[in-house]
């Protein structure tokens, strides 16, 4: 077997013509602006102090809990508020004291640890919360006792698939439900975008 090929006519390269003063000048200080733009994130990250705070939990619902004196919202997930009802079968039940049961079982009685640094309309410190290696945030949407609220979405679908929790029913998304029960303005998701666009706005604030 053989192969046959032609050398096709071979391509000049022409060297590249050098850089104007003018265009060396630009690219330099566009360098030095990136160069000083990154010193002064740096030093100003430091501003944006992550609070820690841990101890024994007291569970308000099932996405709230208190450490000591100060009220922890948990990060990127929306659970039934304390008062909210669910279906399942044709009937009501309280899936809101049930989303609090499951965040109790969930502690076991353990020492919470949350980490975070925003805080949400009420003053709340946005936590990433856990008890000894479970990571509550995150256990609650498995259990399907909260929904993706900007994270875990990907735990949110194993949750509806399948069908535990509050997607053995029907339900009314906690937000809605917020918002048709309350007076107060929509609260927004607080997953890890919406973290990235707050750090950036805060870096801004503190220039």
């Amino acid at each position: 077997m053989s192969r046959s090929w032609s050398r096709g006519p071979r391509r000049r390269y022409a060297p590249r013509p050098p850089r104007s003063l003018w265009r060396r000048l630009l690219d330099y200080g566009l360098t030095v602006v990136l160069l000083a733009l990154f010193i002064l994130v740096a030093a100003r990250l430091d501003r944006l102090e992550t609070r820690k705070e841990q101890g024994t939990a007291i569970v308000n619902d099932g996405d709230s809990i208190t450490l000591g004196i100060e009220r922890i919202r948990m990060r990127g997930i929306d659970a039934p508020e304390y008062t909210q009802t669910c279906r399942k079968e044709g009937a009501d039940y309280p899936c809101g004291k049930l989303a609090r049961q499951s965040l109790v079982r969930l502690i076991a009685g353990r020492p919470v640890s949350c980490s975070g640094w925003q805080r949400d309309r009420y003053g709340r410190l946005l936590g990433d919360c856990k008890a000894g290696d479970t990571d509550l945030n995150r256990a609650q949407v498995q259990s399907g006792w909260a929904v993706a609220f900007g994270d875990f979405e990907t735990d949110e679908a194993t949750a509806r698939a399948a069908k535990v929790g509050i997607w053995a029913g029907s339900f009314e998304e906690p937000q809605d439900w917020r918002d048709s029960h309350h007076d107060q303005p929509v609260e927004k998701k607080h997953g890890t975008l919406a973290s990235l666009g707050d750090a950036l706005r805060e870096l801004v604030r503190l220039w």
